[in-house]
Formats: C-alpha cells, sequence, structure tokens
C-alpha cells in the first residue's frame, strides 16, 4: 500500500553523473520533468523492497507539470532527493494510479 512521505525538509535533488542522461536517452524523460513529479498532486509513494538492500529505494506513482505520468524510483540523501530511475508508467502502474486517485 501506498504512504505518505513528508518532504518538507528537502532542498535540492541530486543527480549522479550516470543517470542524469540515462533517463532521458533511455525513457525521453528530462530531469526537470522528473523533478515536477514532487510537486503535483496526486503523488504515491510505495516502499521498494526489491531494491531496498543498501538503502531505502521508495517507488513513486505522480504525474508532471503536462500532465505526463511517471514512475520513479528514488533515495534520500540527507536534505536531497536522487532520483535513480524514471519512465512513464506502465497500463498496469496507470490503471493502479487512477484508482489510488479515486480513492485517496
Amino acid at each position: 500500500m501506498y504512504y505518505y512521505i513528508d518532504l518538507s525538509d528537502i532542498d535540492s535533488f541530486d543527480w549522479d553523473d550516470g543517470n542524469r542522461s540515462k533517463n532521458e536517452a533511455k525513457h525521453s524523460v528530462s530531469n526537470k520533468e522528473s523533478e515536477e513529479v514532487f510537486f503535483n498532486r496526486p503523488i504515491f509513494f510505495f516502499t521498494d523492497q526489491k531494491h531496498s538492500d543498501i538503502e531505502q529505494r521508495i517507488l513513486v506513482y505522480g504525474k508532471t507539470d503536462s500532465s505526463r505520468h511517471l514512475t520513479l524510483v528514488f533515495t534520500r540523501r540527507t536534505n536531497k532527493i536522487r532520483i535513480i530511475s524514471v519512465r512513464d508508467m506502465n497500463k498496469k502502474e496507470r490503471t493502479k494510479y487512477e484508482e489510488l486517485k479515486t480513492n485517496a
């Protein structure tokens, strides 16, 4: 199930050099678009237990300013958000997002 994360103490985004251009090249999602998801509602957070061996990774369903629906994986680094991956939601994720939005 999804949960709420208080991001009020976040002051910036931290981009790994390897991921800085990977998401745009592979999924046509710019860094700016990725960051927009965190400022739009609704947004849903899930624990990414499968990939949280070393550090907690969080899965996000959200949308950009242009209503593009994205799935992101990120981790917190003190007061920064470090986006690991981002892509368009698949059909199953989009259906779940719409259900959660209706019931939120």
